[in-house]
């Protein structure tokens, strides 16, 4: 999508905040004994305070309001039963349709009290995003916001996952350009003025940077039992900095 009237931008705005104000609510009700089957149900209570809807169970039927992933699972959670632990690394990933127009957005948040390794893998994560936002410019090229995420999690010292990877959002939840987390030189069209993509690093403290699907069928997973952590913004591009829709 191309931002090019007022109403593309009020529309895109609008789901942005639903966006946001979902991930804050979810954020500050992270800690044991809650589960991610309750955080979905208040996903879903904000989303109705807006009029908005699930975009992923509209358009690809996902049982779920968000997605909930947990330690080594990575992003498409689906949200369990199974009460939040201390130390747990819990991503959620919001996607609502509000009046035709989808933005995503996702935070990666552990519950008290906070392993020395998961903090840092989180704030890489972030770090890795701020990069990336700041390649983010109208006649910068593409594959400079995959650049400047690789660049900071390999210094790091954690596992970019090359097989996910950011999008073009807006009327759908899918849309072109792709958006890679690592520096592809073969992607080097220049980014342009209205245009809306997410980006969004997910990141391991494991040695692996392959992904597998576990028995639901939607949930993907690390191989080999790494952290993970998943962060996201939808943004518009600008001359200058990115205006962040989902903050």
């Amino acid at each position: 999508m191309t931002i090019t009237t007022q109403h593309e931008l009020d529309g895109m705005t609008l789901a942005g905040k639903v966006v946001a104000r979902t991930l804050d609510a979810l954020r500050a009700a992270v800690e044991p004994g809650v589960t991610p089957a309750e955080l979905d149900a208040l996903a879903g209570q904000v989303f109705a305070q807006f009029g908005a809807f699930s975009a992923p169970r509209a358009q690809y039927g996902a049982p779920v309001n968000v997605f909930i992933s947990v330690n080594d699972d990575i992003v498409h959670g689906l949200p369990t039963n199974r009460p939040l632990q201390a130390g747990d690394v819990v991503c959620i990933d919001v996607t609502p349709n509000v009046g035709g127009f989808v933005a995503d957005a996702a935070i990666t948040v552990a519950v008290p009290p906070v392993s020395p390794t998961a903090a840092r893998l989180i704030e890489a994560a972030e770090a890795a995003l701020a990069r990336g936002l700041n390649a983010a410019r109208a006649g910068q090229p593409l594959n400079g916001i995959g650049r400047a995420i690789q660049t900071e999690v390999e210094r790091r010292g954690f596992t970019l996952l090359p097989e996910l990877q950011g999008h073009g959002v807006g009327r759908a939840i899918h849309e072109k350009p792709d958006v890679p987390n690592y520096y592809r030189p073969a992607l080097r069209q220049p980014l342009h003025e209205g245009l809306v993509i997410a980006v969004e690093p997910m990141i391991s403290t494991g040695k692996s940077p392959r992904v597998r699907t576990r028995r639901d069928g939607w949930t993907l997973a690390t191989t080999d039992g790494g952290l993970a952590a998943h962060v996201e913004h939808t943004i518009m591009i600008t001359k200058g900095k990115p205006v962040i829709l989902t903050a």
